[in-house]
């Protein structure tokens, strides 16, 4: 702003929605990926997650990909549908962290629910057998509870 030195910006315009990032685009996914894979490892050490487990909510990660990810010796680019599963379940892990307090929120994915999109079951077990439409369908109903949609 010419002229308004002091003039603070806000860092996003409140009034547009955001445009999320074209996750086709390999270049895209290559500067997401480090803290796409920073944030699925403190996820799965915060759920205590199995490496099984892991690798069966990421898709297509294989359990020695995992581990040398976990090592840091990992160079890969990850793909659309890993980076779109590790959104989802980076956005269930911060809903539950605005709806619950610790330890609750993280212990949630382990405790077996009797609600609808559960029946019975750990949430865990239905986002590995649901994949991606499951995980954005819990996230859903996770914003909804605390207020979100």
């Amino acid at each position: 702003m010419a002229g308004f030195p002091n003039t603070v910006r806000p860092a996003v315009d409140a009034g547009l929605p955001s445009i999320p990032p074209n996750l086709a685009d390999a270049a895209t996914r290559e500067r997401l990926t480090p803290a796409a894979v920073d944030s699925i490892l403190r996820l799965a050490e915060i759920w205590r997650l199995t490496s099984a487990e892991i690798c069966a909510l990421l898709g297509d990660v294989s359990e020695r990909t995992w581990f040398r990810m976990k090592k840091g010796e990992w160079t890969g680019t990850l793909s659309q549908d890993t980076l779109t599963r590790i959104s989802a379940l980076v956005g269930i892990f911060k809903g539950l962290r605005l709806l619950f307090s610790e330890p609750l929120s993280d212990e949630w994915v382990r405790l077996p629910n009797k609600g609808p999109l559960y029946g019975g079951r750990r949430p865990l077990d239905a986002l590995i057998e649901g994949g991606i439409p499951k995980m954005l369908e819990v996230r859903r109903h996770i914003d909804a509870l605390r207020g979100g949609l």
